[in-house]
């Protein structure tokens, strides 16, 4: 049988009478015992609390890091700068989505992928092979936590948490320092919602946690993300995408870009 891995907010889930079920080899909540629809008027009406520390954390790192994604990314890495991020996927050979991505520029030579939990060693796989360049690829999940604190109030409560204003745009992201520790804060999400995540090394977000669960912040499960999620026609990787369907086939067409000659281009193209 293969191993479950809990995260690091697993006992928090527990002390807060969440329903718990195997998810993308994690045991994560899939609902709290208020209900999934107490979760949904939360999110959009108010602001809720996501533990989504299962989604896979990869840095790649070195000069030629931007050469390397834009071989196996299909959209374009040179339109970001430092503090941009944008959603991309990893395509095979015969333009199948390998997992679908947000890509977060951290420096010139530094980027973080987050990728589908379930996905995470297979793409980290995938990278490694493909880095001809002598890259550092340098899986971060386990030593890192992830939550999204999302609704139409959820920058009060943010700006409240860092007691500074949060003016980032969507799809920027910035460090913020906790009790002496880097949180990168970005504008995202997978609600459709105003919202946003928090990422950094697990006592610092689980401290984030407790404040906004103090604070009477809802926290929400799985169940209720993928309502949210489908109401924006948010793609959800095992569901609407996997390695048989292309980006054109998933309506994901407009994350192409036909500057870079990235792995399965000319698939996509001839189909676009």
């Amino acid at each position: 049988m293969k191993k479950m891995y809990k995260t690091s907010l697993y006992e928090n889930h527990l002390s807060l009478k969440a329903k718990i079920l195997p998810f993308a080899g994690y045991l994560m909540p899939i609902n709290y015992e208020d209900g999934i629809q107490s979760e949904y008027k939360a999110v959009r009406n108010d602001v809720g609390l996501f533990d989504v520390s299962h989604m896979g954390q990869i840095i790649i790192n070195g000069r030629d890091s931007s050469k390397l994604l834009k071989k196996i990314t299909v959209n374009n890495i040179d339109n970001l700068s430092p503090g941009q991020a944008h959603y991309s996927a990893l395509c095979n050979h015969s333009g199948g989505i390998i997992d679908d991505i947000i890509i977060y520029k951290l420096s010139e030579v530094e980027y973080l992928l987050v990728v589908n939990g379930a996905n995470r060693e297979k793409v980290y796989d995938w990278i490694k092979i493909k880095n001809k360049d002598s890259c550092n690829i340098d899986d971060k999940t386990f030593k890192s936590s992830l939550i999204a604190i999302q609704g139409p109030n959820s920058r009060e409560y943010l700006e409240e948490f860092l007691n500074c204003k949060i003016d980032l745009k969507f799809y920027t992201h910035k460090y913020y320092t906790v009790k002496s520790q880097n949180i990168l804060v970005s504008r995202t999400g997978y609600t459709g919602e105003l919202g946003f995540e928090l990422l950094g090394k697990s006592d610092g977000i689980n401290a984030a946690w407790d404040y906004f669960i103090n604070k009477k912040v809802k926290p929400c499960g799985l169940a209720v993300r993928d309502i949210l999620r489908m109401e924006m026609k948010y793609c959800l990787y095992g569901n609407d995408i996997n390695e048989s369907i292309t980006p054109i086939e998933a309506g994901l067409g407009w994350i192409i870009n036909n500057q870079t000659d990235f792995i399965g281009k000319k698939i996509l193209i001839d189909q676009k």
